[in-house]
């Protein structure tokens, strides 16, 4: 048996590039949410009201349970908890 080396978890288990690319970068959202929320050092049922979410879903969403967020979703949770988002495109070096 071979053992192959991935540069990150999500090159390892997606099938496609740009599958890996979406789950990267929803992954990273849910981290600055996450941060954001735990510098509010209120209760989640706060943060909740102030994301415009349920508890359960904020619950899942501190839980980390990435596929139940698009990352649509996650850019308007963002915004919402006072981040800016930005987008960065490059090209793949050769």
């Amino acid at each position: 048996m071979k053992k192959q080396r991935f540069a990150s978890v999500w090159d390892a288990i997606e099938p496609s590039r740009a599958a890996t690319a979406n789950m990267k970068a929803r992954a990273e959202m849910m981290i600055a949410i996450r941060e954001a929320v735990a510098a509010w050092e209120g209760t989640q049922a706060a943060a909740a009201k102030k994301l415009g979410l349920t508890q359960p879903r904020m619950n899942d969403l501190l839980r980390g349970r990435i596929n139940k967020f698009s990352l649509d979703a996650l850019i308007n949770l963002a915004t919402r908890a006072g981040l800016s988002v930005r987008v960065e495109i490059a090209r793949k070096a050769a």
